[in-house]
């Protein structure tokens, strides 16, 4: 009853006296209304009017209080009306004006934090919704705010945290302060709770050969984690299929739902394996029957490696295109020159190994072998004109006669004379030149061919002749060895000339007297036409020279016998004569 309505009453009252006696028993019932409201409790009042955004409420004591509206919700406010009953919080009685202090706030997070207390001391469950991200964790609401930890939002750490914003889930609280107002919530007890459950479900039922319905929880390089209800298998990658898997990703992706069999499960570790390829039979079961050798098929190129190309006969039976059996031509350099992944591809079956599951396939032979006919169309002998020389090695060059045909011409017989120490010396790749075929072998795919035989052999007529031993020749140092120096006599035809033939005499060296270009007279000393060889001498040559200079002087000192002997007569023929002249001296002092 408001102020006035109570004054009001009274002065009606006080005319008789058993008003008085009313006023009095009023007012004792009306101070015992006081008592019974005491600050820091939660009352429920009446709604008595709207004042400017405010709400005028009576709670049956001496005075009214007003509550803001913005303490209320927007619904909540819509609902409101004169008459209607609300609950507050009475924070003072009195205020220093004489008011009392209400707040609807407080009586609603009192009456929360009863509800929850309660929920706490029953573990019971509570909908939180997140609502912010903070260091260590998130912001949640339940009613009142509580801080959810990270490590108790999921069983596994979480990534990204902001996905979960707006998200509502069940938790449990785990710890709580009313007087700090501190509320710990955890998500991941329920979720331990629920796995805890399944897996017992789960392990109770599980059997080797079962096939069980999972949920792909997570994606290795080696295999894939399904999730079998609270507890996790491993699918290897070697049992996903009976085909080539590059990678688990290639099969499956996280969250998809699969069909997968037991194959081993350890109740001592808990550890279960499990297969999907095991769901159909085994295709190499009679792979020997279906592809025998020599059977053509067409099949599409699954993937590409440096040695080769694997190609899918049907599902989960690849065969390989060694890089070898691509092409009968040996310039296929990697199997992406020829074929690409997705390639449908005609090959022939050249063998089946059932046990190692492989298959030997061939491309080249879909297509005749040329080498079948080059005997016959390059019989030996033949000379072969204006072909391009395809490539250079160490111990030769290689000429293309035809597509998947080249023939080698090696270092050997690149010259009858000339000593070449690299093809390149002679050839470069890309030249036009003619050759000789030495020799046809099928079998190993190989021609030979001579270029040096397009000329007759100097070694057997000209080079005896015109260098035969004794003969004084001229050239010019090309090479200076430890063991020699050789000497260019002409084009293609070099000597060489011994250390010990050199005529240089220690402490010299040969470099010190002779240099690469210099002009050389020596004396052929040896020919070696079986290994054609040229021995030359330079000290010999010196020799001739001293010997004759010798025999010059001695004919110009007419014919005296100049030998040791003739000097070794002369001078015992003096000697006797010496001592006979003594004796006849000696005689005549007589």
């Amino acid at each position: 009853m408001s102020k006035v309505k109570r004054k009001r009453a009274f002065e009606v009252d006080e005319i008789t006296e058993e008003g008085r006696q009313n006023r009095i028993e009023q007012d004792a019932l009306y101070a015992k209304t006081f008592e019974d409201k005491e600050e820091g409790s939660i009352i429920d009042g009446t709604i008595l009017a709207f004042e400017g955004g405010n709400i005028l409420v009576d709670i049956g004591y001496k005075s009214e209080g007003m509550i803001p509206q913005e303490e209320f919700k927007p619904e909540e406010y819509a609902e409101l009306k004169v008459g209607g009953s609300v609950t507050v919080y009475l924070e003072e009685r009195e205020d220093a004006d004489g008011n009392i202090v209400l707040s609807k706030e407080k009586a609603d997070r009192m009456r929360i934090w009863k509800e929850i207390e309660e929920i706490y001391n029953n573990e019971a469950i509570v909908e939180a919704t997140v609502l912010s991200r903070i260091k260590g964790g998130m912001i949640v609401d339940i009613g009142v705010k509580a801080f959810l930890p990270g490590s108790q939002i999921d069983l596994r750490p979480v990534r990204n945290l902001d996905r979960l914003i707006g998200e509502s889930y069940p938790m449990k609280i785990i710890k709580m302060n009313h007087k700090r107002g501190n509320i710990v919530v955890s998500r991941r007890v329920l979720l331990e709770d629920s796995r805890d459950k399944r897996r017992e479900l789960t392990l109770s039922s599980l059997s080797e050969g079962q096939v069980i319905e999972g949920i792909v929880k997570n994606i290795t390089e080696y295999g894939a984690f399904i999730d079998l209800g609270g507890i996790d298998g491993l699918l290897h990658i070697t049992d996903m299929s009976w085909g080539r898997v590059g990678h688990p990703s290639e099969l499956f992706i996280v969250g998809d739902k699969v069909s997968v069999v037991v194959l081993k499960y350890d109740k001592t570790s808990g550890r279960v394996s499990l297969g999907t390829k095991q769901k159909t039979p085994d295709p190499w079961g009679d792979v020997e029957t279906k592809y025998s050798p020599n059977t053509k098929i067409l099949g599409k190129v699954v993937s590409l490696t440096d040695y080769g190309a694997f190609v899918e006969l049907e599902p989960g039976i690849e065969g390989l295109v060694h890089i070898s059996e691509m092409s009968w031509a040996h310039e296929v350099k990697h199997p992406s020159r020829l074929v690409s992944v997705g390639d449908s591809v005609a090959a022939v079956i050249l063998s089946v190994d059932r046990k190692a599951r492989k298959i030997s396939l061939g491309m080249k032979q879909i297509e005749p072998n040329p080498w079948d006919l080059v005997e016959k169309q390059y019989p030996s002998g033949t000379i072969i004109k204006d072909k391009e020389i395809r490539s250079i090695t160490d111990f030769g060059v290689f000429v293309g006669l035809e597509e998947g045909i080249d023939g080698l011409i090696h270092i050997s017989d690149i010259s009858w004379s000339r000593h070449v120490k690299h093809p390149s010396e002679v050839f470069k790749k890309g030249d036009i030149i003619d050759a000789v075929v030495l020799k046809v072998d099928p079998e190993k795919e190989r021609i030979s061919l001579g270029y040096k035989q397009l000329t007759s052999d100097p070694w057997e007529d000209d080079i005896p002749k015109r260098f035969n031993k004794g003969t004084i020749v001229k050239g010019k140092v090309t090479k200076i060895t430890d063991f020699g120096i050789f000497i260019q006599l002409e084009e293609g035809v070099e000597g060489l000339v011994h250390v010990s033939e050199t005529g240089v005499e220690p402490p010299a060296r040969v470099e010190d007297v002779y240099h690469i270009g210099s002009d050389v007279e020596a004396k052929v000393a040896r020919l070696d036409i079986g290994e054609r060889k040229i021995a030359l001498t330079i000290k010999g040559l010196t020799r001739d020279s001293d010997k004759n200079a010798l025999d010059t002087f001695h004919r110009s000192q007419g014919d005296l016998d100049q030998s040791l002997g003739a000097m070794i007569a002369n001078k015992m023929k003096e000697k006797s004569e010496d001592q006979a002249a003594d004796v006849t001296e000696e005689d005549q002092n007589a």
